[in-house]
């Protein structure tokens, strides 16, 4: 399984994966939807994935001595660790923001989501979609991933505009206050992103062991 995943790391990915967890440092930008950086974050792997079919990826690995199952998972554990990387940046961005510019008038007038533990679990959320609408979906065929990736695409779009119209309503200008004023109903926001990121990608990963055993290629 080490090797499998050091493979995925050193052969399968795409340079691309790796460069857009710079996505990142859009949590710096004022008046700007932030949580599109999580979403190119995700189109960095998807590049990854369209590198691997191309390169006929899954035949090659399951030609080696490895478990099906180990395969899906390798995938997962890569797609895992780009998304833990892009997020590790957001959370130290995050920090910044909140502890060093709380009282930065270019970030307490932006009328868009501001950086904060409630874009965390809302940035937690989105990778746990693309690991179950995505990734999931590709190995429904280990082949084809362009209906998966519309649907993520659509899903993705419809969390960011909730999250950012979340804070318009009326009384739900707590889980957009800047700086650390209103930290449980934030925090309570980041936990719920969180155990969502690990049942969707858990969910993830058992579908699509379950239905890659099936798929004769």
């Amino acid at each position: 399984m080490t090797k499998l995943i050091y493979k995925e790391l050193k052969l399968s990915a795409s340079p691309l994966s790796y460069i857009f967890i710079a996505a990142a440092f859009l949590t710096f930008v004022p008046g700007y939807p932030i949580l599109l950086g999580a979403f190119f974050t995700t189109l960095g792997i998807f590049y990854s994935f369209q590198t691997m079919r191309e390169n006929n990826d899954i035949q090659y690995s399951l030609l080696l001595p490895v478990a099906k199952a180990d395969v899906v998972k390798s995938k997962f554990v890569f797609t895992v660790l780009i998304e833990c990387c892009s997020f590790i940046l957001m959370t130290v961005i995050t920090l910044i923001r909140m502890l060093l510019f709380k009282d930065a008038a270019i970030y307490t007038a932006n009328a868009l989501m501001c950086a904060n533990l409630s874009f965390l679990g809302f940035a937690l959320l989105i990778f746990g979609l693309f690991n179950v609408v995505f990734v999931g979906g590709f190995f429904k065929t280990a082949f084809y991933f362009g209906k998966p990736f519309i649907a993520y695409c659509i899903i993705s779009f419809i969390v960011i505009v909730i999250a950012e119209a979340l804070h318009h309503l009326s009384g739900m200008d707590s889980f957009n206050s800047f700086g650390f004023d209103r930290l449980f109903p934030q925090g309570a926001v980041l936990c719920i992103g969180l155990l969502l990121f690990v049942v969707l990608t858990s969910f993830g990963i058992k579908k699509s062991e379950q239905i890659f055993e099936r798929i004769d290629l």
